[in-house]
Formats: C-alpha cells, structure tokens, sequence
C-alpha cells in the first residue's frame, strides 16, 4: 500500500510524542553520520582493532568478527581516577571549514526521506573504557568527586564537538548512546547516575533540543530505573528497550512520552539464525501486537549476529517481509 508520510516524516513524529501514520522502523545504522574529519591522533592497530582520540585501544571480537570492536581487555589507560589530569587529554577540535565538510560528508545522503542521526560523547561507558569496569565502578564509589571532575573535562570537549555538529550537519536525532546496566539490573543507583552523569547528559539534550533535534536514548539491559530522568531532560525515544525491562508497564504509565524503539528479544531463540522461521515470526508478530497499539513504538527485529551470515541475511530478510506485510500498516488493520 502507498503512505502518506514518508519515513523521516513518520519517525519524527514519534520522536514528538504524536500517533505515527504506521509503525515505523529503527534503522540506526543506516541514518547514523559520523563526520569523515579526524579527530585526535587515534590510529588503526595491526589486529584489526584502533586506538580512538582520547588513547583507548579497541580490539576486535575474536569469536564473532561481525561485532565492532570494544575496549581491548586488560589494556587499563587510567589506574587511579585522581591521576586523571595526568594521563588524560582531550584534541584540538580541528580547524577546517565544517561547512565544506558536513557538505561533502550529506552528499549522497537522502535528507528528505531519512532522518539524520548523530552521536553524542558517552560518560559512564568512556570511564569504563579507561578503566575497566572494575575500577570504573570502584571509582564512582570511592572519588565520585574525581569522577565528576573528569566528567566536566569531558564534557567541555564533547559540547564543542556538538555545537559544530548541530550548526553544520543540522542532524534531526541526537543520539546519547551509555550503556550502563546489565541483563538484570543496573551497574549505579539512579541517585549515583543522577549525581555523576545526568548533569552532563543534560546539558547534551539542552543544547539539541535549543537547535530543534529531537533527543534519543540508546541503553541496553534493564535500565528502566533511569527512564524518568531521561524524560526530565527532554528525551522522547529509547532504543534497543530490551525484553528484560517491563515494556508493557512502561507503556502503561509513560505512553506516547517515551518512544519504545525495540521491544525484541534480541539475545532469545527468536533471533538466533538457526531457528525455525516460524518461531522467529511468531515472536515478531507477538512483539508487534503487545507495543504497537496507541503509538510509541518503533520496529527492530532482527536475526543475531552469531557467525552463520548466510542464515542471518535469510532470517532478516525473512523478517524485513513481514515488517512490510505485518508490521508497517498495523495501524491500518487493527
């Protein structure tokens, strides 16, 4: 069927709280731009891994080459937080002309039809990359006040980095992506994230809501603790929102405020390659009809990564038909 809307128009209006004209579909990576100039002295390794601009070293996932990389175990940047003037520093931003740049880099990217995303500086994660999880939780625990010290560096970096982005690429989604909670529960204590992290993400969704973007939550694990904090300072989408949290009570008492940009269970049998299609289509199908109705949701399945491609891009395909079938008018059937 043909629709009225097309797929920014669509998304961008559930990303303002309004009924869609059809459950829309998440495509992070395919709206995602980072800009194609250089920030810092990061390089790429020999293993296939990179050291980012703030000295991180990333390496591959050895058991599943698809992933990317993550922060290279036992490669420890920071040992103590307090030492943090020491060891860490922040790059120049460069000086060229960003109007040019953001230019060449939306060349080919079709503004009319997708929405534009851009990322924002994680805090809690990029303390974990300097430190290991270990003595990153340590330290929030022990010299929160250095933490926050370390936080407000970071964050005068990252905010002048945002405000080139948002004048010159003019992105519609800002995109705070911090994962910091587990299958079960939360790595802090919302008083400990509202303490030494929400300050900083606040001042992120300040300065994109001032430009006109509409602000996008990325947690994985159930985290659903921290959600009304991220409504307070304006965050209207959350993705993946993964099974592990209560959807269905989430929906219930936040309704369209909070965009459900997932829903799928994407660690189940459900998205495993090797599972039978019905299975899979079953759970697509159950997801949809539990958070679709009165809006707020946004469509993610898909097959996992597990090393079989061939099997992945059959399932996905698989379930790419039934979005369009199923899923895309199920405002229209129901």
């Amino acid at each position: 069927m043909e629709y009225k809307l097309t797929v920014k128009e669509n998304f961008l209006r559930l990303m303002s709280g309004q009924m869609p004209e059809y459950v829309p579909k998440f495509e992070m990576m395919g709206w995602m731009i980072r800009p194609s100039v250089k920030f810092g002295n990061g390089y790429e390794t020999e293993n296939g891994g990179f050291v980012d601009e703030l000295g991180v070293e990333y390496a591959p996932v050895l058991s599943n080459p698809e992933l990317p990389p993550m922060p290279a175990p036992g490669k420890i940047l920071l040992e103590d937080v307090a030492d943090w003037e020491k060891i860490i520093r922040t790059p120049e931003i460069p000086d060229v002309d960003w109007a040019e740049a953001a230019k060449k880099d939306l060349a080919d990217y079709d503004r009319v039809n997708k929405p534009l995303m851009m990322a924002a500086g994680s805090y809690f994660q990029t303390l974990m990359s300097f430190m290991g999880f270990t003595g990153g939780l340590l330290a929030m625990y022990e010299d929160p006040d250095s933490v926050y010290d370390l936080f407000t560096y970071l964050s005068e970096y990252d905010l002048k980095k945002e405000k080139i982005f948002l004048e010159y690429y003019k992105p519609d989604i800002w995109y705070i992506l911090d994962d910091n909670a587990t299958k079960l529960n939360p790595f802090i204590s919302p008083e400990m994230n509202r303490r030494l992290v929400i300050p900083f993400q606040r001042k992120q969704c300040e300065l994109a809501l001032n430009a006109g973007c509409k602000v996008l939550m990325h947690d994985c694990g159930r985290c659903e603790d921290f959600i009304d904090d991220w409504i307070d300072m304006g965050i209207s989408g959350w993705d993946p929102a993964q099974v592990e949290n209560d959807l269905v009570g989430i929906k219930a008492k936040y309704g369209r405020k909070l965009a459900i940009i997932g829903g799928w269970d994407s660690q189940g049998p459900a998205s495993w390659a090797s599972s039978p299609d019905e299975l899979t289509l079953e759970a697509a199908k159950e997801c949809v009809d539990k958070l679709a109705p009165g809006g707020g949701f946004a469509w993610t399945a898909h097959a996992s990564s597990d090393g079989d491609v061939e099997g992945r891009e059959r399932k996905n395909a698989k379930l790419q038909e039934f979005y369009e079938e199923y899923v895309k008018p199920w405002y229209y059937n129901h």
